[in-house]
């Protein structure tokens, strides 16, 4: 979920939903802006083609990935896009920013393994259809790479985000299958963004459901199987309960680890209610996530929860990542 430069939707309960869809206009200062945004740091949104392929390499080499950094400790990131303030952290100079989520790390209770991850929003919706009325554009492999290498800098992973707008998501992440064959490269995918035909992002919540989300899993362990790569991690956002339906049709899969960062906003205690809301449709082999906001998190004096707080949740989440 990305946020907005003057407001956010308030952490959701189900009796709160009438409310969230009443603010969810707002959400248009978001896609007015990204559409000139993503012109110049992720690709014309006339564009609307897979990336070329095939590309050079990143410049630096990869690690060796553990097998599964899920199954021995948890993931921390910040998430962002190059020339974008308001999507995130993770923006222009990467390598500070890099610092800055090393030091956000050490402050997490000592016990388990993290592994940094960069989320870089790969595919950004839009307002305006571009050429092929798909309302999205896709990252040039420059800006991919530029990402991919401050991840590796971390030692930690890259996450591609998608916001499909009309597209469907499976085609988007097959876009980026050059850089999926990577050990260290996964998917993030942000429903709230996928909107059915006839209906402009932003004007209401995008939804999927577990038969898609479980269609991109399975994509994901085949490449894993058949490039003998770790385990790809791969992220579904979720703000309210409309969101993703059918929840239980995204089945297990050889080969991939995925994980459900709910995305509240808004005080503890309002991030606390939607965690626990989510939680109750979560499979039972899908690790929790938790997201926090710097900005809307802390409005009216309100405090941003510590790693202390987070980690306390019930479950305890396998990523937590900040915007």
């Amino acid at each position: 979920m990305v946020k907005i430069t003057n407001g956010y939707f308030p952490a959701m309960v189900p009796k709160k939903a009438v409310a969230a869809e009443r603010n969810f206009d707002r959400r248009l200062v978001l896609t007015a802006a990204l559409a000139g945004f993503a012109t110049s740091a992720c690709g014309a949104l006339q564009r609307g083609r897979a990336l070329a392929v095939p590309v050079v390499a990143s410049s630096t080499a990869p690690p060796p990935p553990p097998p599964n950094p899920l199954e021995t400790g948890i993931l921390v990131g910040y998430c962002g896009a190059p020339g974008a303030k308001a999507l995130g952290r993770m923006t222009g100079d990467l390598a500070e920013a890099g610092r800055a989520l090393r030091q956000r790390i050490e402050a997490f209770p000592p016990g388990r393994p993290i592994t940094p991850v960069v989320e870089l929003i790969a595919t950004t919706v839009h307002r305006s259809p571009g050429a092929d009325g798909m309302f999205r554009s896709r990252c040039e492999d420059s800006t991919i790479r530029e990402y991919l290498d401050a991840a590796r800098a971390l030692n930690g992973l890259l996450l591609l985000n998608i916001q499909p707008g009309r597209a469907d998501f499976l085609p988007e992440v097959q876009s980026y299958e050059r850089w999926l064959t990577e050990p260290d490269v996964g998917v993030a995918l942000d429903p709230e963004w996928a909107v059915e035909p006839g209906v402009i992002p932003g004007k209401k919540f995008g939804r999927t459901t577990g038969t898609e989300l479980d269609e991109v899993a399975r994509y994901l362990g085949g490449l894993a199987d058949a490039h003998r790569l770790p385990a790809k991690v791969m992220i579904y956002h979720q703000v309210a309960a409309s969101v993703v339906r059918d929840e239980q049709l995204l089945l297990p899969h050889h080969g991939v680890s995925v994980v459900k960062v709910v995305d509240g906003i808004g005080s503890a205690a309002a991030k606390k209610a939607t965690w626990k809301t989510l939680m109750t449709t979560m499979p039972d082999h899908v690790r929790p996530g938790f997201k926090l906001f710097f900005e809307e998190d802390t409005r009216r004096g309100a405090a941003l929860m510590s790693p202390e707080e987070v980690m306390a949740l019930n479950p305890a989440p396998a990523y937590v990542v900040y915007e």
